[in-house]
């Protein structure tokens, strides 16, 4: 709208026009530095790591034994004392080295998954506090506009009053609500300050990396229909995904779980030597054993119950992430096509009739036709329009930045422009 578009140039006073930032360009900074990604990306690198150790058995144990010394001589007994090494190596039966190498490969995965999730998560955060920047930019622009339409007024009953055809509380009223105005000005620049620092946390920078001009982006001409939106935020969100990886584990864990049961082997070799008459005598011997289970009913039993449990949940947790996928997107879409209409009805009715009204109460005012607070209310209602089709924009946006989280992938056009306000 033309309306909202000359409000958007007002440059607020003592400022120079800043460097442009956008919408794709924050996202992209936010999807390299935010720490919540960083985090997981370790986390994922930290589960990969631990998948080559899973394959391999228990180190061996390796033994020296001085047996059968005399005290305090710490010599050894002519007949019995020995020297004595011996290596004892644990061999899990089959399958249990590979159960436990596929439960960790899918941990990687699922690691993975969130990966994704926290880079979602990171650029829908920084989407919101953009809107909420830009709306208060914007919104700092339309006050100094509505301080203009109102200072037109204050000066109108000035000049009136001054030729003894106005009132002094006409001029009192006037400049009273200028000074209302500058307080909207000096509380939507706070705002905008607000906002510029919580981009600079999500991205992890400073606020001068964050600072350019806010640029509305451009939304797409039509909304997708709610079953496509439906059937590609069930197939592809991020989160969705890294919960069915969650089911994996659970099911990986419990095949370990059920191998706990099996006994682990053990084989040993012991050398030994003494010293003899004839001589050195060497010895020899091979070993073998096995783990009991005994307490299988209170460990190993109680193992296979809790991955069942973990099972169970998981599949709740996805089963419920999906119902509130369906109703987020469902909620997102209404959000769009809402603001949509009201937008339309601002900008092709209400704005245009409000800046009819302000022009003509004045003219009226001029001629003594109204009185002052008339002229006062129709700006105020102006600048109060202006100021709500400016939210209905930033809602738009963050209904997109919903949507976009939902589906796992970028709905708006990205700008050509280059991040020339990001720096460390």
């Amino acid at each position: 709208m033309a309306i909202t578009a000359a409000c958007a140039l007002i440059p607020l006073p003592g400022k120079a026009q800043p460097r442009r930032l956008t919408l794709d360009a924050l996202q992209a900074l936010v999807a390299t530095r935010s720490p919540r990604v960083l985090a997981a990306d370790a986390r994922a690198r930290a589960a990969d790591a631990r998948v080559p150790g899973t394959a391999r058995p228990p180190d061996p144990q390796v033994q020296l034994g001085f047996m059968n010394y005399t005290l305090p001589a710490l010599r050894p007994d002519p007949g019995l004392g020995m020297a004595q090494l011996q290596v004892m190596q644990m061999v899990p039966l089959p399958g249990k080295l590979s159960a436990a190498s596929m439960a960790a490969r899918a941990r990687v995965v699922a690691a993975e998954s969130r990966v994704g999730v926290a880079v979602w998560e990171a650029r829908t955060a920084a989407a919101m506090a953009y809107y909420d920047r830009w709306y208060a930019w914007e919104a700092a622009r339309v006050a100094v506009e509505g301080r203009r339409l109102l200072q037109e007024a204050a000066t109108a009953a000035s000049a009136m009053y001054a030729v003894g055809e106005g009132q002094q509380s006409d001029v009192l009223r006037a400049q009273v609500e200028v000074a209302r105005m500058e307080e909207d000005i000096i509380r939507m620049t706070a705002m905008e300050e607000v906002a510029v620092s919580r981009l600079a946390s999500i991205a992890d920078t400073s606020a001068d990396a964050v600072a350019g001009a806010p640029v509305l982006p451009l939304f797409p001409d039509s909304v997708p229909s709610l079953d496509h939106l439906l059937l590609k935020a069930l197939d592809a969100r991020p989160m969705l995904a890294a919960g069915a990886a969650d089911v994996r584990v659970t099911v990986a864990d419990g095949d370990v779980a059920r191998r706990e049961r099996w006994p682990d082997l053990q084989v040993g070799m012991q050398y030994g030597q003494r010293r003899a008459e004839m001589g050195i005598d060497r010895m020899g011997s091979l070993m073998f054993g096995a783990s009991l289970p005994i307490f299988a009913r209170s460990r190993q039993l109680p193992m296979r119950a809790e991955a069942a449990a973990m099972r169970r949940m998981a599949e709740a947790e996805v089963a419920g992430m999906r119902a509130e996928t369906r109703a987020q997107v469902t909620e997102a879409r209404l959000a769009i096509a809402s603001t949509r209409r009201l937008k339309a009805l601002y900008q092709g009715t209400v704005l245009p009739q409000a800046l009819a009204t302000a022009d003509a109460t004045l003219n009226a005012y001029r001629n003594r036709g109204v009185d002052v607070m008339t002229v006062l209310e129709s700006r105020m209602m102006l600048n109060r329009y202006r100021q709500e089709l400016l939210a209905l924009e930033a809602d738009e946006g963050r209904a997109w930045a919903e949507l976009e989280m939902l589906l796992g992938q970028s709905l708006l056009p990205t700008h050509s422009s280059p991040p020339e306000s990001f720096h460390d």
